[in-house]
């Protein structure tokens, strides 16, 4: 059996460039990195992997020195006015560092247009070896698994896939009966975190939490064991938990790497 992929999330340690985002996860023990291509929020910062040049050859060496390895490249939205073709030179740029997955999300409430530029999404990525991945989230237009799921199998692409996240999967009421029903090559990563408290009724303080104050796994409320065994096994895991309270209280990115990967460890003995 091969080894279990760990892959840090860019959320997790944000406020690192990609060159010390894979030194961090090599010292921390990770397999895997997850990069951001394109930032999610326009006040967040971003480390301009696509147009600059010198900052993505750093980064290839540093992948080379260390031997991480690139698991999925982020976010891509799909909106009403969205050209996908226009994604082109990003889909690019993940292959060249890399990448197999591709991180998708749905910003577009006609559902036909959604799928429909899903397919071409998919189309567009398969020359690159890329693998779009749906991301429900309930402040999306893809809000729950069910959503996402309908929308990619209608897509019908074989590279088509829905991206679990622990808090989405938590904070849109998705079942884990559903998710047991997914076909496992729908399935090809999942991003894992914890979640406390019960499901908040203001969206956005769902959102504000989804951004700043996830929990480690095994620290929270979620039910991740029952997750984890409607998953395809040994399913490449990305540990997406954002903890600013840590940050601003000077814990360093390393430091939090290490504590995310180490609970994880901890869960997964456990199983």
């Amino acid at each position: 059996m091969s080894e279990r992929i760990f892959s840090l999330a860019s959320l997790t340690v944000l406020e690192l460039s990609p060159p010390e985002m894979v030194e961090v996860a090599a010292r921390a023990g990770y397999s895997h990195v997850g990069l951001r291509l394109e930032p999610a929020t326009a006040e967040e910062h971003h480390f301009a992997l696509v147009a600059d040049v010198g900052l993505r050859r750093e980064t290839l060496a540093r992948l080379h020195d260390t031997g991480i390895r690139v698991l999925d490249v982020e976010i891509l939205r799909l909106k009403p006015q969205t050209v996908v073709a226009d994604f082109e030179k990003i889909l690019a740029v993940g292959a060249q560092l890399g990448a197999s997955e591709l991180l998708v999300a749905g910003n577009d409430p006609d559902e036909q247009r959604l799928t429909e530029n899903f397919a071409r999404l998919c189309d567009l990525a398969a020359p690159y070896g890329l693998h779009p991945h749906l991301e429900f989230m309930p402040w999306t237009d893809a809000r729950n698994l069910e959503q996402a799921v309908r929308v990619v199998e209608n897509a019908d692409r074989e590279n088509g896939a829905v991206l679990v996240d622990a808090f989405h999967f938590d904070r849109s009421g998705s079942r884990l009966e559903d998710l047991a029903k997914v076909a496992p090559s729908r399935l090809r990563y999942t991003q894992l975190c914890d979640v406390a408290g019960p499901r908040p009724t203001d969206m956005a303080e769902i959102l504000r939490q989804a951004r700043n104050e996830r929990r480690f796994p095994g620290d929270g409320d979620c039910d991740l064991a029952g997750l984890l065994q409607c998953l395809p096994a040994d399913i490449p895991l990305s540990l997406e938990i954002p903890t600013v309270k840590l940050l601003e209280q000077g814990v360093s990115g390393l430091q939090r790497a290490q504590m995310a990967l180490d609970k994880t460890r901890e869960l997964l003995a456990r199983l």
